[in-house]
């Protein structure tokens, strides 16, 4: 008979001393947050930091690459903060600190994440032309530091919100700008789980692509609209919904272009499949049509729930800031044509059997809804999120 540990291998990793060094580790963490910052939180962020504690162990334990990663946005963060407590003015200290001035201020450390993301995808792409193992490690190398650069980013420029103004203080997910920070680390991280899972990096460089296009347009908001400088919210965004409501929106849209990337090696192969080319190099190199059409569903089954919850937020959100839980706002009636959109394309999938080629298409044009949701609204329309717009 088997052995307990044997049998449960989530267990036997809790207990090792990895694992156990992992837990102490985050609830330290957590402890020291509610000593130095509790006297300022409310019930709700009391909730959000019990809740992020539960969730940073359990996914530490299901996903062990979180905890190296995690190791190294906190190391990275915590040096640009520290950098801070040195200097009283952010703005001087962008300037004459070296670990801020080039790597580890926000500003620094999103420069490196967009240089990086770029780097990756031709690192994918010429990994996947060559057949070379070796690119292909070193662009998966490329992209985890990407995405530490802008997690630890984001912990910094949270500070920074504070240091420049307490009043100015939020977490930074209140405007576009930030938020396709967000959305690509979020995509990154996404594809990195499943180029594990399938342990096939072929895909890396199509997944870099609409990253690589999402970190052109930071860099032109950037530069062009000076996005970059942190201003004071608007009074609706003056809410703990925006800590929940924000993240969980970007889980959809991050999969959702995930699966559309996806579905362009997918349609790839199975054109040449169909033309009956098989001494063709790619049908080596590329994952399965069944790999990749199980990806393109995990991915948006899993955006399509968090995109679900953040949508019932919102309504929640609203309800507390207009005094309705829906008012047709265009950026409102477009999630709504994204929800129904994915609702559909999971529906067809699950109940009719749907599959192949037709699905694949669905969910690349699914990413031109999604974009126009994310992006086109804010250029085009206006209404209650005006907030956002370009």
């Amino acid at each position: 008979m088997a052995t307990t540990n044997q049998s449960n291998p989530l267990m036997q990793s809790m207990l090792s001393p990895r694992g156990l060094t992992w837990i102490i580790a985050i609830i330290a963490i957590s402890v020291f947050t509610w000593f130095r910052f509790g006297s300022i939180m409310d019930t709700f962020e009391i909730g959000i930091l019990i809740g992020a504690t539960i969730g940073l162990i359990g996914a530490g334990f299901l996903w062990q690459s979180i905890q190296t990663l995690f190791a190294f946005v906190l190391m990275m963060a915590l040096i640009g903060i520290a950098s801070y407590a040195k200097h009283g003015d952010v703005y001087s200290a962008n300037e004459t600190a070296f670990f801020l001035k080039f790597l580890f201020s926000s500003q620094s450390a999103f420069m490196w994440m967009n240089v990086l993301f770029v780097l990756s995808m031709l690192t994918y792409f010429f990994a996947l032309w060559k057949n070379s193992e070796f690119s292909g490690r070193v662009a998966t190398s490329l992209t985890w530091s990407a995405v530490a650069f802008g997690l630890a980013g984001m912990g910094v420029r949270w500070r920074e919100s504070y240091l420049i103004n307490p009043d100015y203080g939020h977490i930074p997910v209140s405007n576009l700008y930030e938020v396709f920070i967000l959305f690509v680390i979020i995509t990154a991280v996404l594809y990195l789980y499943y180029e594990q899972k399938i342990r096939n990096r072929s895909l890396g460089g199509f997944a870099m692509a609409v990253i690589s296009a999402a970190v052109g347009f930071i860099l032109w908001y950037t530069f062009g609209r000076e996005a970059s400088v942190i201003q004071p919210l608007v009074p609706a965004l003056k809410s703990y919904w925006m800590k929940i409501h924000v993240p969980a929106n970007f889980v959809g849209y991050g999969t959702f272009a995930l699966a559309a990337m996806v579905a362009v090696p997918y349609l790839w192969r199975n054109k040449i499949e169909q033309s009956g080319n098989s001494t063709s190099p790619w049908l080596t190199r590329l994952p399965t049509l069944e790999v990749m059409e199980d990806v393109m569903y995990k991915a948006i089954a899993f955006g399509f729930a968090f995109f679900t919850i953040a949508t019932i937020l919102g309504a929640m959100w609203a309800a507390e800031a207009w005094g309705g839980y829906w008012s047709w706002d265009p950026k409102e009636t477009w999630a709504l044509i994204v929800w129904l959109n994915y609702a559909a394309w999971l529906h067809f999938r699950m109940s009719k059997g749907w599959g192949g080629a037709r699905m694949a298409w669905w969910a690349l044009g699914g990413l031109l809804v999604t974009t126009f949701a994310f992006l086109g609204v804010n250029m085009f329309l206006s209404g209650l999120h005006s907030y956002g717009t370009l």
